[in-house]
């Protein structure tokens, strides 16, 4: 069942008479954002969904409305969804209300949850208004990219709670709340160290693709495209993608590493880092930023702490990294920024 071009209101009634049938219904399909490249179709069952549910709302210790503030096709705004119904709360929807602090005050009383990713965070963060309004949520669950140690804190001196989740279509949306995953999951880092991940919300299949799903589905285990490393906690690390990995001049970068570093530069707003194809090194650093700076100021402030060799050769400069409409960076858009500057 799939209903990616239905309206959002159409979705949330799909979404009930769905979790309400009396019989085991076909699975839910939701397509990735894809944000590197063709969208993949994931077939959710119900009971995966419903793992999620009941783990999510065990993790946070409580129950209660949710906003919608990320599009019901993709499946954070699912979870978002079918946790509200499930605890017996219509969703308020954003995209009803004039602003972020008008659907909140149109929150019933009782715990309120909602559903963000990094970039609404600190965009929200950024507005007195809106930064009150977070902080009456019992929680807010943070997914879909990295998250820097500055955002969390500037989150907890405004006094909104912020758990960091990590997971993806085929784990049923964020299955690791701030590094430990919820009742019933495992992670399990392997010899290439890629996350790998089983449990009970993990997905039935891509529809259409069975050598795809052979590909990721493996004795249980969900094959991420991840590279993550546990602590001497337990926790799980996401050090981003595997294919986040720059190789330039012989030299591996880290992009998230190098993006985290940008973003903590005073003059910086946002940051992304990613490779691009280039004939001299095979791949260039490319730093696409929102702020008041230059490349020579971002390559002294990258050695500073990073070896050199991981500066970026390359400034992009933007009035607001691109999203796609799951509110992640559009790392296909901006690449195309980075070759249109170089022509």
């Amino acid at each position: 069942m799939s209903f990616t071009s239905a309206s959002t209101t159409a979705t949330v009634a799909t979404l009930r008479a769905w979790l309400e049938s009396h019989d085991e219904p076909a699975p839910w399909v939701v397509e990735t954002s894809g944000s590197t490249g063709r969208p993949k179709r994931v077939r959710l069952s119900r009971r995966a969904v419903l793992a999620s549910v009941e783990s999510s709302a065990r993790r946070v210790g409580a129950t209660g409305g949710w906003l919608l503030a990320v599009p019901a096709a993709y499946v954070a705004g699912v979870q978002v969804v079918c946790r509200s119904l499930v605890a017996g709360y219509e969703p308020v929807l954003l995209e009803d209300h004039p602003s972020f602090a008008a659907a909140a005050a149109a929150m019933p009383a009782g715990d309120r949850f909602v559903s963000l990713v990094p970039t609404q965070l600190q965009r929200l963060l950024a507005d007195p208004e809106s930064a009150a309004a977070l902080a009456t949520f019992h929680t807010v669950l943070l997914g879909g990219g990295p998250i820097d140690p500055a955002l969390r804190e500037r989150a907890r001196a405004a006094g909104v709670r912020v758990v960091a989740t990590y997971g993806s279509a085929e784990t049923a949306g964020g299955c690791v709340y701030d590094g430990l995953p919820l009742d019933g999951v495992a992670v399990a880092i392997g010899d290439d160290g890629r996350v790998r991940i089983s449990g009970p919300t993990l997905f039935d299949g891509y529809e259409d693709d069975p050598g795809l799903t052979a590909s990721v589905l493996v004795d249980g285990w969900f094959l991420t495209s991840d590279a993550g490393r546990l602590d001497e906690d337990g926790r799980l690390q996401v050090l981003g993608r595997l294919d986040d990995v720059i190789v330039t001049g012989g030299v591996n970068v880290p992009g998230p590493a190098v993006a985290a570093r940008l973003r903590a530069h005073p003059g910086v707003r946002e940051a992304e880092v990613l490779g691009v194809p280039d004939e001299e090194w095979g791949n260039r650093v490319v730093a696409f930023v929102v702020g008041d700076v230059g490349l020579a100021g971002l390559r002294d402030w990258v050695a500073a702490e990073h070896p050199r060799s991981w500066a970026p050769r390359q400034l992009v400069a933007l009035d607001d990294v691109p999203l796609l409409a799951n509110g992640k960076p559009d790392r296909l858009r901006l690449r195309a920024l980075a070759a249109e500057e170089d022509a």
